[in-house]
């Protein structure tokens, strides 16, 4: 009968994939086991984690993954996400396993940058990136304590995962590197992230349900709890979707803090899926204008429902709360619905905000985007794909004016709304292009 072994791996900055993988095969053979990075600088490609394997950054111990697409060869991954099928540190249908340790990987991402969009404030990122992280099908999974600097692309990324636990994770990315989403819980069931903190240019803390190879929802996201967890975002920090081809079911964020971010709290129903029964309780935002390629400028909340593609009805929002909020914001709360699927039973609950004039003026306006546009865009149309096309007229698709100005909440489509003690503090004499009217609400 076998046991679980330890194995350490000593530094040696040179490439170490194989033996790195000979020790996992190893431990997973026996098993399990700990399989340690010693302090140092530690250089690989593609790793695949087996079940019962933890795969152990021993504090000072710096993993450098080779800033090459195919040194990843061997580490695919069934979801394909903005072209890439590829991951640094992988796991396939494996149970109990784990990333622990106080060490840290860089990731990269540098390497990665192919030139400089001056006119939306970005870089042009690679067309083929890697993803750090990706656990497929996995059951029984911890991430704990480590550090990932300067992620390619997404940062974690866990596909169709059930019990899972994140806590005192770091994620410190480039800020203006698009793509680069800290965690994405892409159909996952009961899952924990608490105590961690992350710095990234796209989303902070993603749940998705994206589509296989089929192009059916690859599962469910349902049983998930964030909460204590501080997190700084271009696009939006604690968010729903996009990718929403399944449902999402029993969300919660609490005691969490958004700070320097484009876009606080986030629900974007666009695939078929609907979302329900999600709250956010206790966060404290801090939401500032963008230049306009970043999606969103200043929200504090945004809700958008949108039929992204003519033959698929976006999914229903139903019964959202969100309550004791606090904190700032360069742009207004929205809750639209473009799609008959509409929002229905929203509680807004003990909400106080400031509303801010911005530099930029970019707040002036709602973003519906991701739209078709986005997914597709004309040949003589200006952008880049899945981020922002600018039309025709000079305007991004999807920017769409506020109705005589920028209130401070903004309702369309919404069926259902309670709101108790919701306070915005505006500026006593209004800057241009804002609405005196507070509220704005159109039932279609």
């Amino acid at each position: 009968m076998t046991s679980p072994q330890p194995f350490s791996i000593t530094p040696t900055g040179r490439d170490a994939t194989a033996e790195i993988q000979s020790a996992i095969d190893a431990a997973a053979v026996s098993g399990g086991g700990r399989v340690s990075l010693l302090p140092g600088e530690h250089v690989a490609g593609g790793v695949q984690l087996k079940s019962g394997v933890d795969f152990h950054l021993a504090e000072g111990a710096v993993l450098r993954p080779l800033p090459d697409y195919e040194a990843y060869r061997d580490t695919t991954v069934r979801v394909i996400a903005e072209k890439s099928d590829r991951g640094m540190i992988v796991a396939r249908d494996a149970e109990n396993v784990r990333i622990t340790g106080r060490g840290r990987i860089e990731a990269g991402g540098e390497h990665f940058i192919t030139g400089d969009d001056a006119t939306v404030g970005t870089f042009i990122p690679a067309e083929l990136r890697p993803r750090v992280v990706v656990f497929e099908g996995c059951r029984k999974v911890a991430f704990e304590g480590f550090h990932v600097a300067g992620s390619p692309m997404w940062t974690l990324h866990l596909a169709d995962c059930e019990d899972v636990a994140i806590r005192n994770v770091t994620i410190a990315n480039d800020r203006r590197l698009p793509n680069t989403d800290g965690m994405v819980l892409d159909a996952c069931r009961r899952v924990l992230i608490e105590d961690c903190a992350i710095s990234t240019a796209d989303d902070g803390i993603c749940l998705k349900t994206s589509a296989g190879p089929d192009g059916r929802a690859i599962g469910t996201c349902e049983n998930v709890v964030v909460r204590r967890s501080t997190v700084s975002s271009l696009s939006c920090a604690l968010k729903l979707g996009t990718e929403s081809y399944g449902d999402f079911n029993t969300i919660v964020f609490e005691d969490c803090k958004v700070t320097q971010s484009n876009r606080g709290l986030g629900l974007f129903s666009r695939d078929g899926g609907h979302m329900r029964n999600v709250r956010f309780s206790r966060i404290e935002v801090d939401c500032h204008e963008t230049p306009d390629g970043f999606w969103g400028s200043g929200e504090a909340l945004t809700v958008t429902v949108v039929d992204r593609r003519p033959e698929r009805r976006a999914g229903a929002v139903e019964n959202l709360v969100v309550e004791d909020i606090t904190g700032r914001m360069q742009g207004a709360i929205n809750l639209v619905s473009a799609s008959d699927a509409g929002i229905h039973n929203v509680a807004l609950r003990r909400i106080t905000l400031a509303q801010e004039p911005g530099p930029l003026g970019t707040g002036l306006r709602y973003d519906l985007r991701p739209t078709f546009a986005d997914i597709a865009p004309s040949a003589d149309a200006a952008g880049r794909a899945n981020a922002w096309t600018r039309g025709a007229d000079g305007r991004i698709v999807g920017l769409v004016d506020y109705p005589g100005g920028m209130p401070a909440v903004y309702l369309k489509g919404v069926r259902g709304l309670s709101a108790r003690e919701v306070a915005v503090k505006r500026p006593a004499r209004l800057p241009d292009g804002w609405n005196a009217t507070n509220i704005i609400e159109e039932l279609t």
